[in-house]
C-alpha cells in the first residue's frame, strides 16, 4: 500500500525539541494544513465547516526505525513499555494520529500576518482558505506535529462515537494534568538587544488562553505577544527528556523564529533568554 501525501503541516515547530507530546484541546498553537496541488480541490472539503474537530493522520518524518519497547518520558525515561501501549514515534509504521480543533469555519479575516509580511487569503464557499500560492489551507489548533510534517488523511471527529469518557488511560492517567509554572522574571529584568524580547512582549501573569479575541485570531499570527504565549504553553508542558533533572542545565529550544534558553528548577521553568534568530 502506498500512502499519498495530501498536505503538509506548517507551524512554528521547526525542531523536534518542544513539540507537545499529545494533541491537546487547550493548546494555543496554530497549524496551517497546506494541501498539495493534486488534492487542493475545494469540493474535497465540502461540508468540513460543519465539524468543530478533525482527525489528522500523518507521518513521523524524522523516524526511520522501530523498537518493541520504549521508555515513555512521563515515566522518567527509565521504565520500558511495549510500543503498542504507548504513542511513541518508534513504530513499525511511523504513523501519527491527532485530534485537532478545526478553526477554519470561524475565520472571517482574510489576512494572515507573519513577522515580516502579510499573506492574503480568499475564502471559498466550501469554508476553506486559499493562500497566495493558490493552494487550499485549513487552520487547526492543538496539533502535536513538526513543521513540514506530511499529512496522509483528514477525517471528521464525531463526539458520539470517538469520545469515551469512561476509558482507562493506563500509565498516562497519573500524568495527564502534569504541568510546570513558567517564570519570565529573568527576561524581564535583563538588558535587551534588538533581537531580544522586551518586557512588554512577555506574557502577562494570567493563564494561557485559547480565546479567539482579535489579537489571537487564527489569521492574525506572528504577533510577538501571541508567540510568547505559545512558547509559555510549550514550556509549561516540560519539553525536557524525563531522565534529565539537572536544575543547572540550560536548555535551548527553537520556535517560530525565536531561540529560547531556560532551566527547570523543581516545578518551575525559568526563562533565561528569548532571542530572535538571525
Amino acid at each position: 500500500m502506498e500512502l499519498k501525501v495530501i498536505a503538509y503541516a506548517r507551524n512554528g515547530h521547526t525542531d523536534k525539541f518542544g513539540i507537545p507530546r499529545q494533541s491537546r484541546e487547550e493548546s494555543p498553537i496554530l497549524t496551517r494544513i497546506v494541501f498539495e496541488p493534486e488534492y487542493s480541490v475545494a469540493e474535497a472539503l465540502r461540508g468540513i465547516e460543519g465539524y468543530s474537530h478533525l482527525w489528522l493522520i500523518w507521518g513521523f518524518s524524522e523516524v526511520d526505525t522501530w523498537s518493541p519497547t520504549v521508555r515513555p518520558p512521563r515515566l522518567g525515561g527509565n521504565k520500558r513499555i511495549g510500543v503498542f501501549a504507548t504513542r511513541s514515534p518508534f513504530r513499525p509504521n511511523p504513523i501519527g494520529l491527532s485530534s485537532v480543533r478545526n478553526l477554519t469555519p470561524i475565520c472571517s479575516t482574510t489576512v494572515h500576518r507573519t513577522l515580516d509580511r502579510a499573506e492574503l487569503f480568499t475564502r471559498s464557499k466550501e469554508g476553506v482558505y486559499i493562500g497566495e500560492s493558490g493552494r487550499i489551507e485549513l487552520i487547526v489548533s492543538g496539533a502535536d506535529v513538526l513543521d513540514g510534517t506530511p499529512i496522509y488523511d483528514i477525517k471528521p471527529y464525531l463526539s458520539f462515537s470517538d469520545s469515551h469518557p469512561d476509558a482507562q488511560n493506563g500509565f498516562a492517567e497519573d500524568t495527564k494534568d502534569y504541568s510546570l509554572k513558567v517564570d519570565w522574571s529573568e527576561v524581564i529584568g535583563s538588558a535587551q538587544d534588538e533581537n531580544s524580547v522586551s518586557h512588554a512582549e512577555c506574557p502577562p501573569n494570567n493563564p494561557v488562553t485559547t480565546s479567539l479575541s482579535p489579537r489571537n485570531h487564527p489569521l492574525y499570527l506572528g504577533n510577538k505577544e501571541d508567540i510568547m504565549r505559545e512558547i509559555e504553553y510549550i514550556l509549561s508542558q516540560d519539553p525536557r527528556p524525563a531522565y534529565q533533572d539537572d536544575p543547572q542545565r540550560e536548555y535551548k529550544m527553537d520556535y517560530n523564529g525565536y531561540k529560547v534558553t531556560f532551566v527547570v528548577e523543581g516545578k518551575t521553568v525559568k526563562v533565561r533568554k528569548v532571542e530572535r534568530e538571525r
